[in-house]
């Protein structure tokens, strides 16, 4: 398998990694299933998403694959008054990434990065790996000092999945 900008990076910071790959259906590029396909929870799987702030701009938001991304709190917790998803066509543009591919890590640029402070109750998370098909499983606290993540509650309390 060819390496992505995300794993380039941990491996330049020395940051230990598994690769998780599954065959991914167009029709379903969930989050959720992913972590059905690798057979993992999927409070351990975190979905990366892109979004833009009315005052800051790019915002990144990674949240368990069992979330619904609360937007109110993303905005409060980035210094902005609302923030929307970024349009799929723009994705690659601004991330490097493709839509259901987005890594957190190895990114055209370091963008400020919010992630749901349930990734401290796990010690390792999976991530994509920069392309559909593949995750990286590191350490919660890595993916943290390697992104400069800022913690915050982004969950949906009441639209959380059991």
């Amino acid at each position: 398998m060819m390496k992505t900008n995300a794993m380039r990076l941990l491996e330049q910071h020395q940051v230990e990694y598994q690769i998780l790959t599954f065959t991914y259906d167009e029709t379903d590029l969930e989050a959720a299933q992913a972590a059905k396909e690798v057979g993992l929870p999927p409070s351990r799987v975190f979905k990366t998403l892109v979004l833009n702030g009315d005052k800051t701009g790019i915002v990144l938001a990674s949240l368990p694959a069992d979330c619904d991304l609360n937007l109110k709190a993303l905005a409060r917790a980035s210094g902005n008054k609302k923030v929307e998803l970024l349009p799929v066509k723009e994705i690659p543009k601004v991330t490097g990434y493709v839509r259901e591919g987005v890594s957190p890590v190895g990114m055209k640029k370091n963008y400020p990065f919010y992630i749901d402070h349930r990734v401290t109750k796990e010690e390792k998370v999976a991530v994509s790996g920069g392309k559909r098909g593949v995750l990286m499983m590191l350490g919660s606290r890595d993916l943290i000092k390697i992104t400069n993540a800022v913690l915050a509650d982004l969950c949906h309390t009441d639209r959380t999945r059991s």
